[in-house]
């Protein structure tokens, strides 16, 4: 193990989603802990990012052939993939039944329905497959990134909130059948945090409908809905999975680490 505490410096790490909002931070957490880092994103170009050190390469991880092919490159170019965090995901508001009929574009429909579960869902069994099927010959460990809203349910969120719950059924399944191979797998799963600079004024607009609020009341009073009194800073997220990937938590698995500042319904 090497003389730093997390020893991430032995670990070639794949996020997903990791060109833009938490994904950045996680890229940025891992690499100044020493990991060598790969960032599988449809909106990054093959390379090597110059901010972090990150290798780069373009995925559509909704495509079964576009992420083997990005695992097998990241194994023969970079190194053999100890850890994968599966951090990609989207949300877009939506009631089940808008039921005043002012903004129907704002009902779910199997469009949206399908776009968050591709990604969401789909792009997780496929890049953690891909990524497993290497991972049973050395060990290693999956880190699925989720959300409160998988838990907790959200309003005007539903959809969103199934597909994160669907990530902690994987969670808990995965460690079951990975256990044994020497694979840990945990989850992760956020709170309210600080902006990630990915929201625009057309999700706001849509979430505020959905929750018969305005754009402008969207945020809560959070010293009275969060009692450390703030929301979570990115860097606290990226901390927790820099030690979720390091062999100071071997002993951690088949569990999501909350990650809320005691915010719950209680």
């Amino acid at each position: 193990m090497s003389d730093t505490w997390l020893a991430l410096e032995e670990k070639t790490i794949v996020v997903t989603g990791g060109a833009s909002g938490i994904g950045k931070y996680i890229v940025q957490g891992l690499r100044r802990a020493g990991a060598t880092v790969a960032v599988f994103d449809l909106s990054v170009q093959d390379g090597l990012d110059a901010e972090s050190g990150a290798r780069t390469y373009t995925v559509d991880i909704t495509d079964p052939e576009s992420v083997e092919t990005a695992v097998a490159r990241v194994c023969a170019e970079v190194g053999t993939v100890t850890t994968l965090v599966n951090n990609a995901g989207v949300n877009l508001p939506r009631l089940l039944v808008d039921v005043e009929g002012k903004e129907p574009q704002y009902e779910l429909d199997v469009k949206a329905f399908d776009f968050m579960f591709a990604v969401n869902v789909r792009g997780a069994f496929l890049v953690a497959q891909a990524v497993a099927r290497r991972l049973v010959k050395t060990g290693g460990t999956i880190i699925n990134v989720t959300s409160e809203a998988g838990t907790e349910g959200s309003n005007g969120q539903s959809a969103y909130s199934a597909s994160k719950a669907a990530m902690n059924g994987f969670t808990l399944s995965w460690a079951k059948e990975l256990g044994p191979l020497g694979i840990r797998v945990v989850g992760v799963a956020p709170g309210i945090l600080e902006p990630t600079g990915l929201r625009n004024p057309a999700y706001n607009e849509a979430l505020a409908y959905t929750r018969g609020t305005t754009v402008d009341n969207l945020s809560p009073d959070y010293a009275r809905v969060i009692p450390i009194g703030r929301p979570g800073k990115l860097d606290e997220i990226a901390d927790l999975i820099c030690y979720l990937a390091s062999d100071r938590a071997s002993y951690i698995t088949g569990t999501t680490v909350t990650a809320t500042g005691g915010k719950s319904r209680g």
